[in-house]
């Protein structure tokens, strides 16, 4: 394949933790074709824009980014840009009538393709689109180069388990974009994990849509939760996290885990998405209200200091006042130390598009305004309640808001700023809280001198 004469490629990527690790194997992918990637769009011969299509706010935000492009192509017309994910599988061909300054058009399953289509426009093609799902996808077993913007090698990592969807909720379009549920066999998920930990990744984050059923359709018989058990036993490797899980496949086996694997992190994502049962239904979530409190309790009970947080919206089709007040009282039983909210967004293709009792706009975002209002009550609850509480920080590098500061999570997920030098970076250390804020803690070492390396007696410091 012939290279552009620049070489330089540029991507930007839109949506979920599970977009950010595709972008990484896209450029992994990239690179090993020979092209060089950089975080100058005015630098690149091609731009890839790797789309999220879950709410219509993020696809509007995507089409105002290609149409700022449009520009760029002007003033240089063997500018390539190409776009992929989610969007670009749901839009197909509409993308060029929208765009037509986009060249390439690429899906879900088509990562691993993506230099021979770059070449094909640079060989005349116009147009150039692949968007059909693959009875094997080889860019699931792409170990990405991880890097920071400094190219050094991050301390975490996302490794894919598993890819698609078998759930089909009346609202979601992932089963129609990511394809079935596919899980990557056992093996190949831990070389990659080796591989990663001997590059310097010290934590690894497990994606998946829903993560709890992985294993089926495999060859060999195997779970999650035995899954978590060979990944925990790789030398080398300090802490393992997990996202998305579903509710009604939350197992016991898997629920057992927690305070028992100990490289696994105290932090579950349990998306609820309602909190009335009728909504919950006709949402075709797979469980009950009741059913969802009792995985918490279990949750808590096995692992009390389990940190939890969640998916919800407001205004999905039919959700009277009644049922939005029961999605309120569950956040007030539960009090989770996050949420990721949203109002219900109309997707083609989704079940929920043909429901005639839609919730009206101004409506959806005032009972949106209520609740998070509520959740940000909650979590700075959950974050003070930490103060004067020792901590375990893996020590990711300067803070952001002050390069004089360091800064890291605890095993539960929280971000920690605290005075200290660059040599800590990849060390976790044990800090003591001394303020909460909303998204954020800040915490002191926990004997004089600098911050003591955590030892692995104090494991269980993180509460």
């Amino acid at each position: 394949m012939e290279k552009l004469a620049g070489e330089k490629f540029f991507i930007r990527t839109f949506g979920c933790q599970m977009n950010v690790h595709d972008s990484e194997q896209l450029a992994t992918i990239m690179t090993e074709a020979g092209y060089e990637r950089t975080g100058d769009e005015g630098a690149a011969a091609v731009i890839l824009v790797n789309t999220c299509s879950i709410r219509d706010k993020v696809a509007q935000k995507i089409v105002s980014q290609l149409g700022r492009y449009r520009t760029r192509k002007i003033k240089n017309p063997g500018l390539i840009i190409g776009v992929g994910g989610c969007l670009a599988q749901h839009w197909g061909r509409e993308i060029f009538k929208r765009a037509p300054h986009v060249d390439l058009v690429f899906g879900t399953h088509v990562l691993h393709e993506v230099p021979e289509l770059v070449g094909r426009v640079k060989n005349g093609y116009r147009m150039v689109m692949d968007t059909a799902f693959r009875e094997d996808i080889p860019s699931l077993d792409i170990c990405a180069a991880v890097t920071n913007g400094n190219g050094r090698l991050n301390l975490q990592a996302f490794v894919t388990i598993m890819q698609g969807c078998d759930n089909f909720c009346a609202y979601c379009v992932v089963p129609y974009l990511r394809g079935r549920e596919r899980s990557r066999p056992a093996a190949a998920i831990i070389r990659e994990i080796e591989a990663l930990v001997g590059r310097g990744v010290r934590e690894v984050t497990l994606l998946g849509q829903n993560v709890n059923s992985y294993g089926r359709g495999l060859a060999e018989e195997t779970s999650f939760p035995a899954l978590l058990e060979k990944i925990n036993a790789i030398p080398g490797l300090e802490r393992i996290r997990f996202t998305t899980s579903h509710p009604k496949d939350l197992s016991d086996g898997l629920i057992s885990c927690f305070g028992r694997l100990e490289k696994l992190c105290e932090h579950i994502h349990l998306p609820f998405q309602a909190g009335a049962n009728r909504v919950l239904e006709r949402m075709n979530r797979g469980y009950t209200r009741e059913e969802y409190l009792s995985r918490i309790e279990m949750l808590r009970k096995r692992c009390p200091d389990i940190a939890v947080t969640a998916d919800v919206m407001v205004g999905f089709p039919g959700e009277t006042e009644t049922d939005f007040e029961a999605t309120l009282t569950l956040m007030e039983a539960v009090r989770f130390d996050g949420l990721f909210s949203f109002m219900y967004s109309e997707r083609e293709g989704t079940q929920a598009l043909s429901f005639a009792d839609k919730v009206p706009e101004q409506e959806k975002r005032r009972r949106l305004m209520i609740l998070q209002a509520l959740q940000d009550r909650h979590t700075l609850e959950k974050n003070r309640a930490l103060i004067g509480k020792p901590v375990s920080v893996l020590v990711e590098g300067a803070s952001k808001n002050d390069r004089r500061e360091m800064t890291g999570r605890t095993r539960t997920n929280k971000i920690v700023n605290f005075a200290g030098s660059g040599d800590l970076r990849g060390q976790t250390v044990s800090l003591c809280i001394t303020a909460a804020y909303l998204h954020s803690l800040r915490g002191e070492p926990r004997k004089e001198g600098k911050a003591d390396v955590y030892r692995n007696e104090d494991r269980r410091a993180d509460h």
